[in-house]
């Protein structure tokens, strides 16, 4: 670095003709670039000015060290502003994981950002396991529920409701529940978590109201193929509202027990904690909470949001 330095100080001299100059324009005194170029001297064991009391010059052999040493300045300046631009533009691989259900949230969004961010290559892992973004070299997830890994960082998505739902002629054949304590009468298509093999409990409000569901007839551990067997008339199952939308909507499925239902749940977009975020993760993490914040994925919220991010519980 000293050596760097002596360069730097040297062929700004050589360029205006002054310690002065070269000092303003270095952020130094005059005295300190005299130094600097009087160190490099002892260094090369050679002079490269030409002093007097009103100006100094090149020796010849400063003459040739000073074109050498321009093409190495002007190298390194041209590399620093390379990686400048590399490090300004989000672009490479990026490698994100998110729950299998949650594609029904993120496909209608990602074809703008990849509008917008074309250098950016998405490596998209839609999986229900719980994956270790540190080991796995993750760079960005998608979670909902406990946040526990202090070397992550996360912010709140989209909120969401899980509801239950039956389809019409499963309804017209064994009624409509009005009260969770009705369940006992109806079937159940339940979901198993695929990382711990728990049951999924049923978000209702009475005390005890998990333990009100009715009696399994199929567990899965695919919330597309839950949905599936609900749609199919096979039972009442529990889903979150965005996958149930469509069927709704179009009346393939109905909801029941609305007024039962416990609060909302909660994504989260998480990423490791790294000093320095990275372009692409950084333009990503932005683009999902502008997008994905509003309670309705296809009402995005107002542009604009930072990466502000907290340490997860």
């Amino acid at each position: 670095m000293d050596q760097l330095s002596g360069l730097s100080a040297f062929v700004r001299t050589a360029d205006l003709g002054s310690f002065v100059a070269a000092g303003r324009v270095l952020g130094l005194s005059a005295s300190a670039v005299g130094k600097a170029v009087t160190t490099l001297e002892k260094q090369l064991g050679v002079r490269l000015f030409q002093r007097s009391t009103r100006s100094i010059r090149l020796t010849e052999e400063g003459r040739l060290f000073h074109e050498r040493c321009r093409r190495v300045l002007d190298d390194l300046e041209d590399a620093q502003a390379s990686l400048a631009a590399a490090v300004a533009t989000p672009r490479g691989r990026l490698r994100l994981s998110a729950p299998l259900v949650s594609y029904h949230l993120l496909l209608p969004v990602l074809p703008e950002f990849i509008r917008r961010y074309p250098e950016v290559e998405l490596d998209l892992d839609f999986n229900d396991r719980i994956v270790d973004l540190i080991d796995e070299g993750v760079d960005v997830a998608i979670r909902s529920g406990d946040l526990q890994d202090s070397r992550l960082m996360s912010r709140a998505l989209r909120p969401f409701q899980m509801l239950l739902c039956a389809a019409p002629g499963y309804l017209e054949k064994h009624g409509t529940p009005e009260t969770p304590q009705d369940l006992a009468g109806h079937l159940a298509i339940r979901f198993r978590f695929p990382n711990s093999g728990k049951i999924q409990d049923w978000p209702l409000m009475e005390a005890g109201g998990a333990a009100l569901a009715p009696p399994g007839l199929m567990t899965c551990n695919n919330m597309e193929a839950l949905r599936g067997a609900v749609l199919a008339g096979l039972g009442i199952g529990c889903m979150p509202d965005f996958l149930a939308r469509r069927p709704l909507a179009d009346g393939t499925l109905r909801s029941v027990l609305g007024d039962h239902i416990d609060g909302p749940g909660q994504f989260h977009v998480i990423w490791p904690s790294n000093r320095h975020l990275s372009p692409k993760v950084r333009v990503l993490v932005d683009y999902l909470i502008d997008t994905l914040f509003a309670e309705r994925c296809d009402e995005p919220a107002a542009p604009g949001l930072s990466v502000t991010g907290r340490p997860s519980a």
